[in-house]
């Protein structure tokens, strides 16, 4: 077990550009594809991961500290300290069960392949650690380690079926034939479909409102790089700064808007090759079979809307913290939440209307998750010594991916009614969203305006 540990750690050292890139080279060559087609492929991949990757820190390190600021102006103190999804990372890596999880999602995903009960081969094994972190909050709180296995099966389950009903608008968005995204962030789109059934009853939400429709109505800042530059020109003022400082945000945010479109287009490069390879191969073993490849979320990256949600949300993010009763939380490392940006984006096809008013109205639910999970996170890095926690102290995240199920099993296991109704409901639900995404047009068919009736007529 300890030299399995060990060569599990070694690879997990390798970091995702490498790990998930010599994983898309195994799958190639098994594919068939020739060598050296394969490892081209491998290594464009790694290319695009490294490049979003350091655009997202980019971004995220421009926006933070101006976040914290526009905080700290406020004058409130809230004791959890948000150490977002790297310190979350970090400690849960740290538990001593953490690697079973390994054998698990593999062992699941193989079945559900053999049965025909998924087309997803998720390979994004960088993010098994966000089931390990689901089994010991389930266990933490419900006092039952087989609990907390049992919830993280359930989540491995659920994330294939979200790579199942999602990759037809993946590849609308991305262009990127044959891939999906397996995170769990996608779950966020659970608890928004019914506010979004209801937002198709409201006309203003029924226009096309991606950031492409959006050029013809406001032209020039409708552009990635003047979106960012105003954006981030407000933010810098909202937390004080100076006249130069705010112009240093705008052309930081700017940088990173006008970059990320042009990073995404490497991952179609790296992908294509492969989805064609796995097609031809799954068509001469499997008569009429697909297969989707499952990815983390940065695939979608270069989508603008993503980003302008994620930025236009954080002012809300940090007022909610500040006027929430019975919060404990001031977001900060994971104040750029993703999940509500992810999440918007799928399921509405990118409309940018929708996506803000989902993302302020769900919000207060990743504060409270967040100091939901505060003691759990807190008695994890205790017990592990990943993480030093001043005495008295405690640690959180502040955009927790998934909360709603998480915390809902939790509650269920521990035998609270209301756990087991939520539970249930939130199972009904996600239900309902696989039958809705599997016969929802792709992003580019909805919203079509009609044209407008010629005077006279």
């Amino acid at each position: 077990m300890e030299i399995f540990k060990e060569i599990i750690q070694y690879i997990l050292d390798l970091g995702s550009a490498v790990f998930v890139p010599l994983l898309i080279l195994i799958i190639g060559l098994i594919a068939r594809m020739k060598f050296k087609k394969a490892f081209l492929s491998a290594i464009t991949l790694s290319v695009a991961f490294t490049g979003m990757n350091m655009l997202i820190t980019f971004m995220s390190d421009a926006i933070g500290p101006a976040s914290q600021d526009m905080a700290k102006n406020t004058g409130v103190s809230l004791p959890a300290l948000d150490l977002g999804w790297t310190g979350a990372a970090s400690i849960t890596w740290s538990w001593a069960y953490a690697f079973v999880f390994f054998a698990i999602v593999l062992l699941v995903n193989f079945v559900m392949l053999l049965l025909n009960w998924t087309k997803t081969l998720n390979v994004d094994m960088w993010n098994v650690w966000g089931k390990a972190l689901t089994a010991y909050l389930v266990y933490y709180v419900s006092g039952s380690l087989i609990a907390g296995f049992i919830t993280a099966i359930v989540q491995v389950i659920l994330e294939l079926k979200l790579g199942d009903m999602f990759q037809r608008h993946i590849q609308d968005l991305t262009g990127i034939p044959g891939v999906t995204v397996t995170h769990l962030m996608n779950i966020s789109a659970v608890l928004m479909l019914p506010v979004n059934k209801l937002l198709d009853r409201i006309p203003f939400f029924n226009k096309k409102a991606d950031t492409t429709a959006l050029k013809a109505k406001i032209g020039i800042f409708s552009e990635n790089s003047v979106m960012g530059f105003i954006i981030g020109l407000a933010l810098g003022f909202g937390a004080m700064y100076s006249i130069s400082s705010s112009l240093n945000l705008a052309v930081k945010a700017a940088t990173a808007m006008a970059l990320f479109p042009m990073i995404s287009k490497l991952f179609m490069q790296a992908l294509s090759p492969l989805a064609d390879a796995m097609g031809d191969f799954m068509k001469a073993k499997f008569k009429d079979r697909e297969v989707y490849i499952g990815l983390d979320w940065p695939i979608l990256a270069g989508r603008s809307e993503i980003w302008v949600t994620a930025i236009l949300i954080v002012p809300v993010f940090i007022g909610f913290s500040l006027i929430l009763p019975g919060n404990t939380v001031l977001p900060f490392a994971g104040v750029i939440n993703y999940s509500i940006a992810v999440g918007g984006l799928l399921l509405t096809g990118g409309n940018l209307y929708r996506m803000l008013t989902l993302g302020v109205i769900f919000t207060p639910l990743y504060l409270y998750s967040a100091t939901y999970l505060a003691p759990i996170l807190t008695d994890l890095a205790h017990k592990t010594g990943a993480v030093d926690v001043a005495k008295g102290g405690s640690i959180t995240w502040s955009s927790i991916e998934g909360p709603e199920f998480r915390i809902a099993f939790a509650e269920a296991f521990k035998g609270n009614i209301i756990g087991i109704i939520g539970a249930i409901v939130f199972l009904v639900m996600f239900y309902w969203l696989y039958k809705e995404m599997m016969k929802a047009k792709v992003p580019s068919e909805r919203y079509v305006e009609q044209p407008k009736k010629a005077k006279g007529v």
